[in-house]
């Protein structure tokens, strides 16, 4: 069975569109999908952080520079 797709509308305010739009050319994708793979990053923090973890923590490979990143909690 063909997946089915369906049509969805969002508004956006002049500064958010323009992130967005630098967001779908710095990572070479549409606007569409910049959203998508946006909300699946957020899903995955946010069940992430329903287990508990509220830190991700980043390495630089070429110099194991780390910078930690605090999620909020809601």
């Amino acid at each position: 069975m063909a997946s089915k797709t369906q049509r969805v509308v969002f508004s956006f305010d002049p500064r958010s569109l323009e992130k967005l739009k630098q967001l779908a050319a710095e990572t070479d994708c549409s606007m569409a999908e910049a959203v998508r793979e946006s909300l699946q990053v957020r899903r995955a923090l946010h069940q992430q952080a329903r287990k508990g973890f509220t830190e991700i923590v980043t390495r630089k490979p070429g110099t194991s520079e780390e910078r930690i990143l605090v999620m909020p909690l809601r």
